[in-house]
């Protein structure tokens, strides 16, 4: 049996009464996850460059209609 330590994400009370919905909640913790916004500037930064991925082509690709 493996132990899986558990993982908690601290919300200040403030955020989680004012939250209308849960994309705003989703929204607040994206906005806070280091990792996440990293990420998202590497791929402006790329896109800015010209290495983007063309959407239609990858749509049409991996479409499951």
């Amino acid at each position: 049996m493996s132990i899986v330590k558990e993982k908690k994400i601290e919300i200040p009370y403030t955020i989680f009464e004012s939250a209308q919905t849960k994309e705003e909640l989703e929204d607040w913790l994206l906005a806070h996850d280091a990792e996440f916004i990293k990420r998202m500037r590497k791929a402006r930064a790329d896109d800015l460059e010209g290495k983007g991925k063309d959407w239609a082509a990858l749509f049409t690709t991996h479409s499951t209609r």
